[in-house]
């Protein structure tokens, strides 16, 4: 069949042209780019990236298709998917759709056949930016008067959108590799003392909440509009702020809920949750000038000095000189220097912006959860 045009407009007039694939229409957000040479099924089904089109920086995406064991929610996020080479015929016997398909499927729309590395030179070099994709409407000047005209993201509330909307219980753990490939014996569960937790859903990714049994929790998933008087009758033992998208000014009840709770529950954060800490604190965050996402961010631990290879994905960092020394600074990006964690010991709280999970990505983050198992059970100190 014949490959249908698609455009890319920037707001600054920027145009790129290329193919389209995926759904034929638009899709309009904020134009940023992915590091990561793969998991671009985790990227596009990530809550963190509503309101974003993604750009990968890899060049082939698609050649392993989409399967159900690797997306992190029950459907992508993404805007738009910008690519280099866009394969439509994976080659791996694990797929069960293809991304193509899928996101066609979802409404996704998604462009090919762009020079992806001078459109990162210029998201890295201007300033991550609102821009469209269109199959529909190939007119540059056009479609880059749209792009200019779509609201910003700051003081956006996305997490409304991701949130889940009832309170769950979450019993699945990680893919143990020893038992198989097949989901049904694959999966670990829990194992020793069981702490009772709950997971605050600002927009949280399917392996965080396997992390968390197969480190041994008992979790309990609510909204991310839940009172902190809610959370405490319950009695955890603990609370997890999860990962999330947009501005953290802009989920003031999120912020207020964590501080309601600071001191009452010891409490571990991670991304849009560390934020939402931060804030809770007193401090303030401002926005990144293409932010961090990949799964190749050097960080290094202040304590240890040692280097983690991190997964991350986020446009907004906590101002250090905000915090009026309420709380230690732990971890530091080495690419820039911002904040990457953050801990109170005094109110039991600790927190750092990028995905231990890491899916994908490298596993060098993991022991966060164990050091927050380790601190619920009193068998380690923050």
């Amino acid at each position: 069949m014949p490959e249908k045009k698609a455009i890319l407009a920037l707001a600054d007039g920027t145009v790129f042209r290329g193919t389209a694939f995926g759904y034929e229409g638009e899709g309009a957000g904020e134009v940023v780019f992915n590091t990561g040479m793969t998991g671009y099924e985790e990227v596009i089904t990530d809550p963190s990236y509503k309101g974003q089109i993604v750009t990968m920086t890899f060049p082939e995406i698609g050649n392993t298709g989409i399967n159900p064991d690797d997306v992190e929610s029950s459907r992508p996020w993404v805007e738009g998917f910008v690519v280099r080479e866009a394969w439509r015929l994976p080659s791996s016997w694990r797929h069960v759709e293809t991304l193509d398909g899928y996101l066609r499927r979802y409404r996704v729309c998604g462009i090919g056949g762009v020079d992806t590395r001078a459109l990162t030179r210029r998201l890295r070099d201007k300033g991550s930016q609102m821009g469209i994709i269109s199959s529909v409407d190939l007119d540059e000047a056009r479609l880059a008067g749209k792009a200019r005209d779509l609201p910003s993201m700051a003081g956006r509330d996305l997490v409304k959108e991701v949130t889940t909307d009832r309170e769950a219980h979450w019993d699945t753990g990680d893919w143990d590799l020893e038992k198989g490939y097949l989901p049904a014996s694959g999966y670990r569960g829990r194992f020793g003392k069981i702490p009772k937790i709950v997971a605050i859903d600002y927009g949280i990714k399917q392996n965080i909440l396997r992390m968390l049994v197969s480190h041994g929790f008992d979790v309990t998933l609510v909204p991310a509009s839940t009172r902190a008087e809610r959370i405490l009758e319950g009695k955890p033992e603990g609370v997890f702020l999860s990962n999330g998208p947009g501005d953290p000014g802009a989920v003031p009840y999120a912020v207020e809920t964590v501080r309601a709770l600071l001191g009452k529950v010891p409490m571990f954060g991670i991304c849009l949750g560390h934020q939402i800490m931060g804030l809770a604190l007193g401090g303030k965050t401002f926005k990144l000038k293409f932010g961090h996402h990949g799964c190749n961010q050097p960080v290094s631990d202040i304590a240890t000095g040692r280097v983690e290879i991190t997964s991350q994905n986020h446009n907004y960092s906590v101002d250090p000189g905000s915090l009026g020394g309420r709380a230690r600074i732990t971890h530091v990006n080495l690419n820039d220097g911002t904040v990457e964690g953050l801990s109170v010991p005094s109110l039991r709280c600790f927190s750092v912006q990028y995905h231990p999970e890491a899916s994908p990505g490298p596993h060098d983050s993991r022991y966060l959860f164990t050091r927050f198992y380790r601190y619920l059970t009193g068998e380690e100190e923050l």
